[in-house]
Order: structure tokens, then C-alpha cells, then sequence
């Protein structure tokens, strides 16, 4: 018999059994100490929390309502051990061979591609910067098109209110990777937190 927690992870509430959550709650510690800054740390956990919540509701579907020990480990495998990537402030330490060990780990991870609005490059919805994403093209391509067939048929307008309806923004960290068909792990999720914080400093001139 073992004990079963109930935990909140990324808004959405599991059932773990102790094994389990032992191991997740060491992993989440591991990456928790990788950062310094603190806004930076909140961001990034939050996303990884809320990607560990997509892939353990995949992973039990209907079959299962408790997390085990063997769903930690496999969600690891997705993501990432924090020890798989190094800072580069801390690279100059680091053999050759490990670092090219880092990037077969990074690379062997599974991608997945989604469509949604980039909130970042948007001159209106961000329909088009997001078909521009998801598709690999410029989006300025699709906003002309969306002119053209707005000038010739006058449906134009329509589909791009339609299609701002219908696609969901990239809110998230995870959301906007999985737009631009970028593998989310923990690598990936903190490279983009902090060329997010990155520009903002630029922009605001600090």
C-alpha cells in the first residue's frame, strides 16, 4: 500500500503517489537552483510546471488518476535533467566532449508544432505573424495576401477576424516553442525566458 498527495501543478490538480512525488519534487528543486535572478526563476518554473501538467495529463489519459514514479521518469526524459545543459557564463569549464554531449541530449528530444498567434510580432491579432511561424515564411507574405483578397473579394477582412477567433494566442513560454516547432524542454524554455527578459532590457534601454 502506498500513500497517495495531492498536488496542484501548472492550475491543474494530480494525484502522485509518495515514490513519485519525492522525484519530481527533487527535479523541480534541481532546475530551481539553476537560476539567480528571481523574476527569472518564477518565469521559467512556471512554464516548466505548466508543460510537466500537459505531459502528465497525456500521459494517464483515461487509463489512470495517479502519477507514478515510472510517469515522473518518462516526462524527464521529455524535458530534460537540468544537468543536461551548462550556462554559458560556466561553458569556459566544460570539456568539448561535454558539450557535444549537451547537444545530442537536446537534440533527441521530440518536437511538436502548433498554430497559434504570436503575440510578439503582431500588428493586429498576430494571425499572421503566427502562420508565419508556423508555416516557416515571412509573415509580411500573409499580410499582403490578406490585402489583396480584402481589395479583391472583400472577404479578407472576415477570414483574419475569423482566424484571430479561432487560433489561440502563444501565451506561454511552451506555446510560443511549440509554435516555431521548437522541442520544449528545460534547455529551450530558459533560452527563451531570458532572451524574452533580454529584450526588455534593450527596449527599455537598462
Amino acid at each position: 500500500m502506498k500513500t497517495t498527495i495531492t498536488i496542484n501543478l501548472g492550475g491543474r490538480v494530480f494525484h502522485i503517489d509518495d515514490d513519485a512525488y519525492e522525484m519530481l519534487h527533487t527535479y523541480l528543486i534541481a532546475i530551481e537552483k539553476q537560476f539567480i535572478s528571481d523574476d527569472e526563476r518564477k518565469e521559467v518554473m512556471s512554464d516548466v510546471e505548466a508543460r510537466l501538467s500537459e505531459l502528465f495529463t497525456e500521459t494517464l489519459g483515461q487509463k489512470r488518476d495517479v502519477i507514478m514514479k515510472e510517469d515522473v521518469t518518462k516526462v524527464i526524459e521529455i524535458m530534460g535533467e537540468p544537468k543536461d545543459f551548462i550556462d554559458e557564463e560556466s561553458a569556459n569549464g566544460t570539456s568539448d566532449s561535454g558539450k557535444s554531449s549537451s547537444k545530442k541530449t537536446t537534440s533527441s528530444k521530440t518536437t511538436t508544432k502548433r498554430l497559434f498567434r504570436d503575440p510578439d510580432n503582431r500588428v493586429l491579432g498576430g494571425v499572421c505573424s503566427g502562420l508565419g511561424a508556423y508555416f516557416r515564411i515571412d509573415p509580411v507574405i500573409f499580410r499582403i495576401l490578406f490585402v489583396l483578397i480584402s481589395l479583391g473579394m472583400g472577404s479578407g477582412i472576415i477570414i483574419y477576424l475569423i482566424l484571430w477567433i479561432v487560433i489561440p494566442e502563444a501565451t506561454t513560454t511552451a506555446q510560443k516553442l511549440e509554435m516555431r516547432g521548437e522541442p520544449i524542454t528545460i534547455e529551450n524554455i530558459k533560452k527563451a525566458v531570458r532572451e524574452e527578459f533580454e529584450n526588455v532590457r534593450k527596449n527599455m534601454k537598462f
